[in-house]
C-alpha cells in the first residue's frame, strides 16, 4: 500500500449519464495509479443511464427482466442491482490502510457515512440483520415493511477499494422491478422524493461531502 493517507483526496462529480463500462474501466486505471503511489483517493459522484449489474454472488433466477436494460457484470460484491437516472452513484477509491487493511470496518464506515447523509435529510435509515444495505421502515405498507433506499459492494485490488455505493434521489423506481434486488424478496425500494424529501441531487452531494469530512479524512475542494 505505497498511497500516502495524508494527501488530501480528490472529489469528482461528473455532468451527464456515464457508461458503466467505461466507469469501471477509468476505476481500475485510477486504483493502479493510487497503489503506485501516482495518484491521490478519489470519490467520484456520478450517474449512470438505465442497466443492471451483476455482482459475483447473482443468481440467474433474479434477474426477472433479462430484456429490459443492458446487464453488466461486475467483480463488486453482491447480487443484481439496478442503476439509472435519479440515482446518485459514488465510486469510493480509497487506500484501506486507513482501517487497518479491515475491509469490515471500512464497509462500516460506508454504512455509517450514508445513514449519517440520510440523517441531514430526516431519514432514519439503518442497517437490518442478513439484508446489505440501508434500509428505512415503512410502517405504513405493513408491519416489519422496510424498503431499501441504497445500495453497496464494493472490491479491493492492492489494498485500494473500488465501486461503492448507490443512494436513491428520485429514480424511477418501477425500473427495480425487473430485479430482485440484491437477491431480497419481500421488501420494497424507495428514495428520498419517494419518502417526501425533495432534495436536490447537489444538496445530496453536500451532504455526502460534509458527512464524509467528519467521518474520515481531510478532502481536496468538490469540484465539477
Amino acid at each position: 500500500m505505497s498511497s500516502n493517507p495524508d494527501t488530501p483526496i480528490e472529489w469528482r462529480i461528473s455532468k451527464g449519464l456515464i457508461d458503466y463500462d467505461e466507469a469501471v474501466t477509468a476505476m481500475e486505471t485510477r486504483v493502479a495509479d493510487i497503489a503506485a503511489g501516482q495518484a491521490p483517493e478519489l470519490i467520484w459522484l456520478l450517474e449512470h443511464p438505465p442497466l443492471y449489474t451483476a455482482g459475483t454472488s447473482a443468481k440467474s433466477g433474479d434477474l426477472l427482466s433479462p430484456d429490459r436494460f443492458p446487464v453488466h457484470k461486475t467483480g463488486r460484491g453482491g447480487q443484481y442491482t439496478y442503476h439509472g437516472p435519479g440515482q446518485r452513484v459514488v465510486y469510493v477509491m480509497l487506500d484501506l490502510k486507513r482501517f487497518n487493511g479491515d475491509v469490515r470496518a471500512f464497509v462500516c464506515a460506508l454504512e455509517d457515512w450514508v445513514m449519517d447523509t440520510l440523517a441531514q435529510f430526516n431519514i432514519d435509515g439503518g442497517r437490518r440483520d442478513g439484508r446489505i444495505g440501508i434500509w428505512v421502515a415503512r410502517p405504513d405498507k405493513g408491519t416489519g415493511h422496510d424498503d431499501k433506499i441504497a445500495a453497496l459492494g464494493i472490491r479491493v485490488r492492492k489494498w485500494i477499494s473500488y465501486h461503492g455505493l448507490a443512494i436513491n434521489l428520485n429514480p424511477n423506481l418501477e425500473h427495480f422491478s425487473g430485479i430482485t434486488p440484491c437477491g431480497i424478496s419481500g421488501h420494497g425500494v424507495t428514495s428520498l422524493e419517494d419518502l417526501g424529501h425533495p432534495v436536490s441531487m447537489s444538496d445530496l452531494d453536500l451532504a455526502l461531502k460534509s458527512v464524509f469530512e467528519r467521518r474520515f479524512a481531510a478532502t481536496a475542494s468538490l469540484r465539477t
